[in-house]
């Protein structure tokens, strides 16, 4: 079975190796003999412009430059990396990491022989630390602008034509940036609820919630994606007493059943209180804290939950406010995404769009891929993306970290499949640290053993996942993983063994 599953990966190699070289080759012949006249073109004209400067935009922008192309970079915040950097991915994970430390040492190093006469939280100082993080990373970014020789404009574009940007910059002034292609990567902004008015005082978003001057006594999540999560848990570790109003049934609906169940669970046993098929119908602020009105999804009696503060985070919207886009005709869905093909070009030639602002994933990670693609495409080279393969990761503790297809995906596909499932309480490293809550779950087709999916639930599964993302890219079987030596002890052993019991037996269970 191994060698077939060898097989089948070299023909898939070969397969791409082929494409490449004949259809992908003639289809793109003549746009790289177009790119080619870049380098010797006098006009001061860029070759490209990027309109944004978060994780899409910043990277389309550096690789643009790499490739030989004249590259300008517009942003609006004056600080580059986007919201994940500034109020998003980044900030939110320094706070997660620091939130755990404390609550580690409050309630697991005595369990190590280590132990405190008190620990307290100094929250200016861990805000301190997360505001240095940000500052440090940003700075890195606009190094990484001048090595590459990308022009960086601060300030807010608009089209004026499908090559021209007005920009209205920072400092008061205006200038118009000229490009033979423009690429949209604005990002998105926080979906607003119906009566819910963030002030970002007491009813926040995820940038307030990010930097709240004390530890609210209680706080209300609205909304049980990843966002909502991941900061329930900072706030959550430092003493608040969380509650998680869903209007849906379950928690983080992109997360596979089982293992959904499993996490909420391991939530919950850390204080998280869930209000499922619940729908917020009124709010009253006027007192020093939060009242809301809430009322099952189905309708029924309404209950009053008090809060210090209420954090909204019920998803993201595609931000293109301001970029007149209706000026140069620009097609967008209904929800406000733009539309592209798949070389991310628009219904308007010379105009490109990447990361949020399209279908697809709102991860800053495929954003980037998006980047990189966009502007291969222009440069003339095979720029490509699989949708289908982004891992994603709630970054909580523990991580659930998860690539490919769910179990509800592969049935409602018809495909007869195989499941192998690991307990990280069998894996010698998760019992070693102490720390040995978790599953990982692999499914395979049943005829030809080929990965649909993986699911890990672990410490630091968003580190483990990267091997299942390899895995499903060349089409790995489980049989692949499971003959493959994995150092031990470690967590990644737990998903050798998961793919053991996917096509076989595991050992240590």
């Amino acid at each position: 079975m191994a060698m077939a599953s060898f097989a089948r990966r070299k023909a898939y190699l070969l397969s791409r190796s082929f494409s490449y070289t004949t259809s992908d080759a003639l289809r793109y012949s003549s746009l790289a003999s177009f790119s080619r006249g870049f380098a010797s073109s006098g006009s001061d004209e860029n070759d490209v412009v990027v309109i944004g400067g978060g994780p899409g935009g910043y990277v389309a922008a550096i690789k643009a430059a790499q490739l030989g192309l004249k590259t300008t970079c517009i942003e609006k915040r004056g600080a580059l990396g986007g919201t994940c950097l500034n109020v998003g991915c980044i900030p939110s994970k320094a706070l997660l990491h620091s939130s755990h430390m404390y609550h580690e040492a409050k309630h697991s190093f005595s369990n190590h022989g280590v132990k405190f006469s008190s620990v307290e939280v100094d929250l200016p100082a861990m805000m301190g630390q997360k505001d240095k993080a940000v500052a440090n990373l940003t700075r890195g970014i606009e190094g990484l602008f001048k090595k590459n020789k990308v022009n960086y404009v601060k300030g807010y574009g608009k089209f004026v034509s499908p090559s021209e940007v007005s920009v209205d910059t920072i400092d008061g002034g205006n200038t118009v940036v000229k490009g033979k292609h423009i690429i949209i990567a604005t990002g998105s902004d926080v979906k607003s609820l119906p009566g819910v008015t963030i002030d970002e005082k007491r009813i926040v978003s995820s940038t307030g919630a990010l930097a709240l001057s004390e530890i609210p006594k209680k706080l209300v999540v609205i909304g049980a994606g990843y966002i909502g999560l991941e900061m329930g848990s900072v706030w959550g570790r430092l003493g608040s007493e969380i509650t998680v109003v869903e209007f849906a049934g379950e928690i983080v609906p992109s997360m596979d059943g089982e293992v959904r169940k499993q996490f909420q669970r391991a939530l919950e046993k850390q204080g998280m209180k869930f209000m499922l098929k619940t729908k917020v119908v009124g709010v009253d602020t006027t007192g020093d804290g939060v009242k809301l009105t809430l009322e099952p999804a189905d309708g029924g009696n309404q209950t009053i939950l008090e809060a210090d503060y209420v954090l909204v985070s019920a998803g993201r919207t595609p931000f293109t406010a301001g970029l007149d886009l209706d000026k140069i005709g620009v097609e967008t869905d209904k929800i406000g995404r733009i539309l592209v093909n798949d070389r991310f070009v628009t219904n308007v030639s010379g105009v490109y769009a990447i990361g949020d602002v399209i279908p697809g994933p709102m991860l800053a990670h495929k954003a980037e891929e998006d980047g990189v693609a966009c502007v291969e495409f222009i440069a003339g080279k095979v720029g490509h993306v699989d949708y289908d393969k982004v891992p994603g990761v709630v970054y909580t503790h523990p991580e659930v970290a998860y690539v490919g297809k769910t179990e509800e995906q592969v049935k409602a596909l018809g495909v007869d499949y195989r499941v192998g499932k690991f307990p990280l309480l069998a894996n010698s490293r998760a019992k070693a640290i102490d720390d040995a809550e978790g599953v990982v779950k692999i499914l395979a087709e049943k005829e030809t053993d080929k990965i649909l999916g993986v699911h890990i639930m672990s410490p630091n599964a968003g580190e483990l996942i990267h091997e299942a993302a390899i895995a499903l890219q060349y089409d790995a079987a489980s049989e692949d993983i499971a003959r493959v030596c994995h150092a031990h002890p470690t967590m990644s052993e737990a998903l050798k063994e998961a793919a053991m019991a996917t096509y076989d037996k595991p050992i240590h269970i």
